[in-house]
């Protein structure tokens, strides 16, 4: 059997898109490959552990640094597995640059390496002028990038000039974690006491700027229909968006245990997705809700494969960037028109097992590692 090194910015339990995506990889990989990961701890011990039967090894960290977490157990870790494991295959998850420029040192030629191409750096503008080297050799010694929808992959500046080496993997969701059949009672329960039957529009996410929960709470005002909008997660902009809130429809209901997340998606009757930049490069949970029938709504985000997730009129309503007055029309047409949101919300979860399952991305996973 093949040997895979897997290399995350961090792992599960961990939660994060990026997470999430490398552990359904070893997941739906288990049986044919022999597997370790390797990633960053989130405090200053190094720590090896095992998730589901495959060894995990999270590095000790210093800091954090725009996003960047700083670690220097990371290097003799990463060289002592390589060396050890003897992998066959670098699965590296990116963006990572630490973990880039630590692989560059000490990856043997004969190592096959697979860049799973989640997003370009786009935030970090000025340090990232500083990694631009480092990022082209990563580039070039890649046997394969993988990139998660055909957008990105045109829009990409970086992956101009590797377009040759490019595939494209979407991201999975795993539908045992979705699975809805009997939940109807918890569903029915969070309809009635906490949302009084009214209809629900979801929101779930981190409070950062590019997810553009602040356009959501502006599109409220031009919602007509009786319904609530829940707004879960947390983050840096929490408070912030709370104060902004003025209307009593609008709740902000924190973190939701990963047990209840399908409660509140097979619940909701649209999948609220105001994400304004390409920094959303996909969308795991967009694609997780269309599979529970939640109908998103989705701004235009040009580069993004958000709006190849799910397709416009045909899983769900898109409308132009940061235009809250549309997005909160499209959620009340949604609202109103019962038989148009029924139609898509059958054609999203119709798009999701037929494109975004663990067992249709593992045949194209297994293509790449030959």
């Amino acid at each position: 059997m093949k040997k895979i090194l897997h290399i995350s910015k961090y792992y599960p339990p961990y939660h994060g898109g990026i997470e999430d995506v490398c552990f359904n990889i070893v997941q739906a990989l288990k049986r044919e490959y022999i597997q370790k990961v390797i990633c960053f701890n989130d405090s200053s011990n190094s720590i090896l552990s095992e998730v589901d039967g495959v060894e995990v090894m999270r590095a000790s960290i210093i800091c954090e640094v725009a996003s960047q977490p700083v670690s220097f157990s990371f290097y003799s870790l990463l060289k002592k597995y390589i060396k050890v494991f003897e992998p066959d295959i670098v699965h590296l998850h990116v963006p990572n640059p630490l973990a880039c420029v630590y692989l560059l040192q000490c990856l043997p030629s004969a190592v096959k390496l697979i860049l799973h191409w989640h997003s370009d750096i786009i935030a970090q503008k000025s340090l990232y002028k500083l990694f631009v080297p480092i990022e082209k050799k990563i580039l070039e010694r890649a046997d394969k990038i993988l990139v998660t929808s055909p957008q990105y992959l045109d829009y990409s500046v970086p992956l101009f000039h590797y377009r040759n080496k490019a595939v494209i993997i979407p991201n999975m969701v795993s539908l045992n974690k979705l699975q809805l059949k009997g939940c109807e009672e918890e569903i029915d329960e969070l309809r009635a006491i906490v949302c009084k039957k009214r209809k629900i529009v979801f929101f779930m996410g981190r409070h950062v700027p590019y997810k553009g929960i602040e356009y959501l709470i502006e599109a409220e005002k031009y919602i007509s229909s009786d319904c609530i909008i829940l707004i879960a997660g947390s983050g840096p902009l929490t408070e912030e968006l709370k104060k902004n809130s003025h209307s009593d429809r609008i709740k902000f209901i924190g973190r939701i245990p990963d047990k209840d997340i399908k409660i509140y998606m097979g619940a909701a009757d649209v999948f609220a997705f105001p994400s304004v930049t390409k920094n959303e490069a996909f969308g795991v949970v967009l694609a997780e809700a269309m599979y529970c029938r939640a109908v998103p709504v989705t701004f235009t985000i040009k580069g993004s494969g958000v709006n190849w997730v799910s397709v416009k009129d045909e899983t769900g309503l898109e409308v132009e960037n940061r235009n809250a007055e549309a997005f909160g029309k499209a959620i009340d047409l949604l609202l109103i028109d019962d038989k148009l949101r029924i139609d898509l919300a059958e054609n999203a979860h119709k798009r999701v097992v037929d494109m975004f399952t663990i067992d249709t991305v593992q045949e194209c996973l297994q293509k790449v590692y030959m």
